[in-house]
């Protein structure tokens, strides 16, 4: 633990604040912690994959992988404000989603064995390409942070800001540093929580204080080869296989998601894999039907051959019986609602599986 001033390198952004003893520190230097982001301290900008592993995706993978779904910074002070100053190229706006949820940071307050939402930060309708904010406490004391990244919008930079003589120090360590990896659509990317904390993955990992990576990609999720092979290289504890929405046919899905899950099943024969099927609340389909069949048949397929790490997921299940129908923003992205008993569902086979 260093006083904030020890960390500081002669940085000061352009600020509108009055704070005379205020100092911005880069998030890529200590004492803050990154995770969810690929590579954080040494790529330009803020991103969820490789560069060419986008390249070989389709059009919105190439879109969506910028999007810092899933970042997290982690870190403690006991300054008696906090302030963030973020720089992205544009404010991406959504119709379903509003610019706290896609653009916006939310704080959590970490503490031994829990997080709890503590405040956020978030742009204005005005916004063009970056904003600055603070948040004051009313007691002066040593806070664990952390700070999740917008669902839905590029980041290049962020500045945390702090008073010069506060103290300064690294965040809590998770219980279970081998992240639980999840690929799939739009409802895996965080659409359309009301904020960042809120999406299904965020809540498992303060259920089970276990990191992750976030590698959902908004209508885009069509299970090309290279991004099974990417995530066959990863060092996870847990795969969560949510990808059915985006396959743009069921003859596609037919193709793609057994080899999709044999990749990555060949290079970690012992990796615990969670099959997931769509939630869609109203959707009873011969195509929706058809869609979990084919998920549930790699299932199989792989229990078959004598596998027996991997589980199955109805997705149908999700929303449960009781105001089914208040658990999604359009009856397919879930609202609050819909991410909880989401997350409580296959946050129970994670904690056990971890």
């Amino acid at each position: 633990m260093q006083k904030a001033k020890t960390y500081y390198k002669g940085l000061k952004p352009y600020t509108n604040l009055d704070d005379k003893d205020l100092i911005y520190l880069d998030i890529r230097n200590k004492p803050f912690d990154i995770y969810g982001l690929y590579d954080p301290l040494n790529q330009p900008v803020f991103k969820r994959m490789p560069d060419e592993v986008a390249a070989k995706s389709n059009s919105r993978v190439r879109i969506h992988y910028l999007h810092t779904s899933g970042g997290r910074i982690r870190f403690c002070t006991d300054s008696d404000y906090l302030c963030i100053q973020v720089f992205f190229p544009e404010l991406f706006r959504m119709t379903n989603m509003s610019l706290q949820a896609a653009s916006g940071f939310d704080i959590y307050e970490d503490f031994d064995n829990r997080s709890v939402f503590f405040s956020r930060f978030n742009p204005e309708v005005n916004t063009k390409d970056w904003y600055e904010m603070r948040i004051r406490f009313s007691e002066h004391k040593l806070r664990y942070f952390t700070l999740y990244f917008p669902l839905y919008n590029n980041v290049d930079k962020v500045y945390i800001g702090v008073s010069e003589n506060s103290l300064l120090g690294p965040g809590k360590q998770y219980k279970h540093k081998k992240p639980v990896v999840y690929y799939g659509s739009s409802i895996t990317q965080g659409g359309c929580a009301s904020r960042a904390g809120n999406c299904y993955e965020a809540v498992i990992s303060r259920m089970c204080d276990v990191d992750y990576i976030n590698l959902g990609f908004s209508g885009a999720a069509e299970g090309e080869q290279a991004i099974a092979e990417y995530i066959a290289s990863l060092d996870m504890s847990v795969f969560v296989l949510d990808y059915d929405h985006n396959a743009p046919k069921i003859e596609h899905l037919q193709k793609t998601h057994q080899p999709f899950f044999n990749t990555v099943r060949a290079k970690n024969p012992d990796l615990p894999v969670i099959f997931v099927s769509k939630p869609d609340f109203s959707d009873y389909s011969f195509d929706s039907i058809q869609r979990r069949n084919i998920i549930f048949k790699t299932y199989m397929s792989a229990m078959e051959n004598g596998d027996r790490n991997v589980y199955f997921i109805d997705g149908r299940s999700f929303f449960a019986r009781d105001y089914r129908d208040s658990c999604t923003v359009d009856g397919c992205h879930p609202n609050d609602i819909g991410f909880l008993r989401m997350a409580q569902v296959i946050g129970n086979m994670v904690k056990e599986l971890l």
